[in-house]
């Protein structure tokens, strides 16, 4: 008898994923998927479940696999998944929460860090024989406040982190009731005007697209700092320029875009005070266990449901 097949969006997947997924064939759609390749896999193999590393799984995928019953995420973001297209078709959409929720944390904490104490500028003057020890003033963390926009795992982690190192923690989250211990929920504009430096930690909606813009950046104290560790989508690239360039922030830190790759000509190149990553915060070994094995969960989970209702 032949085995159901699943459909990696990847060119790999953790042994332990792997080991967890052994009654399957495992199908790689290798680094780079495009629509077309997907289409053309889905037809071929006919995957029970696609487990979604890179690409994007959209209404074309989705409707050219009709055996598909979930699309399982390696990692907390499903922005890149028609949700309404699954739907449509009763296919489980299944995120891995918070495996990836120490690595994207530590990042964020990183980033806010290299903003506040200015490490890539000072770092490229050295190299270039400055020594500004008698002219650079970096900022001082203990004392300010941390805004979250956010807290779910992620969130979370970043703020008992800052918490630690003496930052009072603000919080919008609408879905939260109850804030940690010693941090405080607040109005998004109250958070927007008390934030030193500001981290954003929330899924990207049709809702939230934009949040980040010249209005709510006018709103922010003059000289904060903006991290997004999140999606890129949650910022209007163009109103983020322009306060980096007046001043109105110190720096940004981010490692996620509104479009990726990122590479070549780009719109933060030339941008002195923001500090760029490849939306590699998620990206450790650790993690990469992590969300292997919580994307092969989820799809055990909705396929075995589903075996027990056709029993």
């Amino acid at each position: 008898m032949s085995r159901d097949t699943i459909l990696v969006t990847g060119a790999d997947l953790a042994p332990q994923a792997l080991a967890l997924l052994a009654d399957y064939e495992i199908v790689y759609a290798g680094k780079t998927p495009d629509e077309a390749g997907l289409i053309a896999l889905g037809k071929q193999h006919e995957p029970v479940a696609i487990l979604v590393r890179y690409g994007r799984i959209t209404k074309a995928v989705i409707e050219a696999t009709p055996t598909l019953v979930v699309i399982s995420k390696h990692g907390v973001g499903i922005d890149t998944i028609d949700v309404a297209a699954a739907k449509e078709r009763g296919i489980a959409v299944k995120a891995a929460a918070g495996a990836n929720a120490p690595a994207v944390a530590e990042h964020a904490v990183a980033l806010i860090l290299a903003c506040a104490k200015s490490i890539v500028p000072l770092d490229a003057r050295m190299r270039a024989g400055h020594w500004d020890k008698a002219t650079h003033k970096s900022l001082e963390l203990n004392g300010k406040t941390l805004g979250l926009i956010g807290f779910g795992a992620i969130g979370r982690r970043t703020a008992d982190i800052c918490r630690a190192m003496g930052m009072t923690i603000v919080i919008h989250d609408p879905f939260v009731a109850n804030a940690s211990e010693g941090m405080a929920l607040a109005t998004l504009d109250d958070v927007l005007a008390q934030a030193d430096v500001l981290s954003l930690h929330c899924p990207l909606t049709q809702e939230n697209r934009h949040l980040i813009n010249r209005a709510t950046l006018a709103r922010m104290k003059d000289g904060a700092i903006l991290v997004n560790t999140a999606r890129g989508g949650l910022i209007d690239d163009a109103a983020l320029i322009e306060a980096l360039a007046n001043g109105k922030l110190r720096a940004a830190g981010l490692d996620s875009f509104q479009y990726e790759p990122l590479v070549g000509e780009h719109l933060y190149r030339d941008i002195p005070n923001v500090v760029l990553s490849p939306h590699i915060g998620g990206v450790t070994a650790d993690a990469y266990v992590a969300m292997g094995v919580g994307a092969a969960r989820n799809i055990l989970d909705v396929l075995g449901a589903r075996n027990r209702s056709a029993a």
